[in-house]
């Protein structure tokens, strides 16, 4: 799919840069960029959740009712 981006000069000299130099084009830098953004920055699987709650001191129930006996 094609998209709009607006992006500096700056920016776009050093892309042009980093293409001409590992002789890729500009738009493959771009797709490697958004992909490692996308990686980084993807939730946590749940699996690496799992057993977060262990490390407190307080029952899960109990925080829960004293939470909600904020409201």
């Amino acid at each position: 799919m094609r998209i709009l981006v607006d992006v500096g000069e700056d920016d776009l000299r050093a892309l042009d840069a980093i293409a001409a130099a590992k002789n890729v084009s500009r738009a493959s830098l771009i797709r490697k960029a958004v992909s490692g953004f996308l990686e980084q920055d993807a939730p946590r699987d749940r699996k690496e959740a799992f057993g977060l709650w262990g490390n407190r001191k307080i029952d899960g129930l109990a925080y829960q009712e004293e939470i909600r006996g904020e409201w």
